[in-house]
């Protein structure tokens, strides 16, 4: 009985969490405290919960729009540029074969930030672009994912993220400034992202050990904080009611 209890976790375990010699180390030996293999261990834990908290992370920034038939104070060129380094992480790490617990979450907030892309172009009564949008943006993926594109236009790609996160996030920055409230922004889907890109840096270093990754998380990480901070400031700040014409 024990044997199929030992089994089991072990199934569970390895490789998904662990490496066979650290399941060894660690449930085998009863090394509970050998430091190495609890790294991994935590790394493995931490990105597959981030990934898994990315399929509901802008689900309410989505309801959020749909609700109030509005995406009034998201600044599209924002939503643009993020997912432009969504888009470059997704690539460069499927391209590199890094681990799907290093950058999972990636695909799943590309989807979403595509959707809210399309949210805010319908309303804003331009739903025919937003459609040329979905197709356009389908097919440089293609293109880029396929061999047609060198590893080189990948890693540019790549250390692009960095300026786009910060050009992108101080752009909403600055709507929300400008607007004196934070509008439709989903407080939940904000820090949700702040809180994600923090656990990200240790898990990009521990996983991938590419700097380029690890730096693009520190700069996302500040970037989120500052409209993470914004929308505590305007916490009780309300977008004024626009007066229907007569």
């Amino acid at each position: 009985m024990a044997a199929e209890a030992d089994g089991l976790l072990k199934r569970v375990l390895v490789p998904i969490l662990l490496p066979e010699k650290c399941y060894d180390q660690i449930f085998v030996q009863w090394d509970l405290l050998h430091v190495p293999c609890l790294k991994i261990l935590l790394s493995k834990g931490l990105g597959l919960g981030i990934v898994a908290g990315s399929l509901l992370v802008k689900l309410p920034q989505v309801f959020k729009i749909l609700g109030a038939k509005s995406a009034e104070g998201l600044s599209l060129q924002s939503v643009m540029l993020e997912l432009v380094a969504l888009t470059g992480t997704m690539v460069y790490s499927i391209i590199n074969k890094f681990p799907f617990s290093s950058w999972g979450e990636a695909l799943f907030l590309m989807l979403q930030t595509v959707t809210i892309c399309f949210l805010v172009l319908h309303y804003r009564g331009q739903t025919v672009k937003g459609l040329a949008f979905l197709v356009g943006y389908v097919l440089v993926l293609l293109v880029l994912l396929s061999p047609l594109t060198p590893l080189a236009i990948i890693t540019l790609l790549q250390a692009s993220n960095m300026p786009s996160v910060v050009v992108g996030k101080l752009l909403q920055a600055a709507t929300n400034y400008r607007n004196g409230h934070t509008g439709q922004l989903s407080a939940i889907t904000v820090f949700l992202l702040f809180g994600g890109s923090l656990a990200r840096i240790f898990t990009s270093i521990q996983e991938t050990r590419d700097p380029l990754m690890a730096g693009t998380f520190v700069v996302s990480s500040l970037c989120n904080g500052l409209i993470a901070a914004q929308l505590l400031f305007y916490w009780n700040a309300k977008a004024p009611h626009k007066k229907k014409k007569e």
